[in-house]
Formats: structure tokens, sequence, C-alpha cells
């Protein structure tokens, strides 16, 4: 990883980013930046667009109210995104925020929102979801911003895997003691991971079957105790990744 700037202040931006860009800010990122942080004419910051990489760049006032940021040299280069994928049953407001940004924080590339019978939130707030993603990503200096896809049924979220990915399947009834040497047993992740979390109620027995049906799926335990879906889900990405994904 390149040299990081933990002092700097960080903003996610539209794009395209290049040296001279201009980018008029909006209102929230210039009351954020000019009210918030105190910054002014001349301030810099950091910016970064999910695509170009980290940028350097300058405010700019436009007239009382106005703000641009003027693009000045690149900080550093768009790392490959980690291919990891978070498959979850929505939970309540403050224990969603909290798993959507321990997720980004992770390397989750991409968060799906999957309703089962035991679900205990009806939908997910998807503005709120990308809100906390971005804001996730700014403050942990990553480059990639997680995509995050509209709620759906389980069915139709394990229908629209790919085959070669490996579906890591969160259960609690598995037999499985280790979940490492489980996951080193699974094989290389050539065709990307997903990890799936269910809800505080569990998987019902016709939706554990439905799983159990699909190819490359393997059912892991994450220990003798149970755990909150929003504790599950950080366990299993740590799990994951120090075994098959970008920790390793």
């Amino acid at each position: 990883m390149a040299a990081y700037d933990f002092k700097a202040i960080r903003l996610f931006v539209a794009g395209p980013l290049a040296a001279g860009a201009v980018l008029p800010c909006d209102r929230d990122q210039a009351n954020y930046l000019l009210n918030v942080m105190r910054l002014d004419d001349g301030g810099r910051i950091a910016v970064f667009d999910g695509v170009h990489g980290e940028w350097a760049a300058r405010l700019q006032r436009n007239g009382k109210k106005g703000l641009s940021l003027v693009v000045e040299t690149r900080l550093r280069p768009q790392p490959e995104a980690c291919d990891l994928w978070l498959l979850f049953a929505p939970l309540k407001h403050a224990r969603l925020d909290y798993m959507v940004q321990k997720a980004v924080e992770m390397g989750v590339s991409r968060l799906v929102p999957v309703i089962t019978r035991h679900t205990q939130a009806a939908r997910v707030n998807l503005d709120r979801m990308k809100a906390n993603a971005v804001e996730a990503a700014e403050q942990c200096g990553i480059l990639t911003v997680a995509a995050c896809d509209e709620t759906q049924s389980l069915a139709a979220a394990l229908a629209a895997l790919p085959a070669d990915r490996l579906l890591v399947f969160c259960d609690e009834g598995a037999a499985t003691a280790n979940p490492v040497a489980a996951l080193q047993e699974a094989g290389t992740a050539d065709g990307g991971l997903a990890v799936l979390i269910g809800p505080e109620g569990g998987f019902s027995d016709e939706e554990r079957s439905l799983i159990a049906r699909r190819p490359r799926t393997l059912a892991l335990s994450l220990g003798p105790r149970i755990l909150r879906a929003d504790t599950a889900a950080v366990a299993a990405l740590a799990v994951v990744q120090a075994s098959l994904g970008d920790w390793h």
C-alpha cells in the first residue's frame, strides 16, 4: 500500500479525476469543507472517485457560497478492488449502518441486502446505505466504494451469483469445527467470494435447502457462540479475508 496520510481530509467526488480538472462542490460538500472542517480558499484536501485513484485538490471559492475543487496531482494510483460480496438480511437502522461501514472497511466490493423468512426489516434505505459506504471509504483511506444493490429475495440473489463464485454460507448449525481450515480446503477463490449472513432468527429449513443446492457453496460455523448478525458479518469477513482474500 502506498504511503497514506492519516491526517488528510478525504472526499469522495463524482469525477472523473485528472490534473487540472475543476469539480463544483454540491451544497453538502461545501458545508462540510467550509463550515465543519473550517477550510477556506486555497485549502487542500484529498479526493477520490473510485476509479482514478486519489488526488490532491485545492479549494477555490466562487462568490460567497460557491465552492469548487481544483485537482492538482495524483497521490495514489487506483488499486485492484477485492472481489468480495456480502449478502445479508437487512437489520434495523443503527446496526445496519454499523454492518455496512465495517464491511467496507473489511474490503467488501458489493453489498446485497436479501429478504429471508425471518428478516427483521422489510426494506433498506439505499441512499443511506450508499452514504455509509462512502463515509467508511473516506475515513479509512479506501479508494474503492462498494456497490450497493437494491433489496431482493434470497432466491433471486442466489440465482444472480456467478456459478464460479464461492459462496460462504455462515450457518450456526454447520459441522465445521475449524472455519479457517475449511476455507483453505475449499481451494482458490479465482471466481470471487461471497459471504451470506442470515437474520437474527436464522434461516428456515426451506432456505437452508435452497442454499445447499447451489454448487460451490461452503457452510461454515463461526465458533461455539451464537453471534448477532452484525457481529457475525465482521467475524466472517475477517476469517474469509485471512484465508482466501487479500489478507493472506
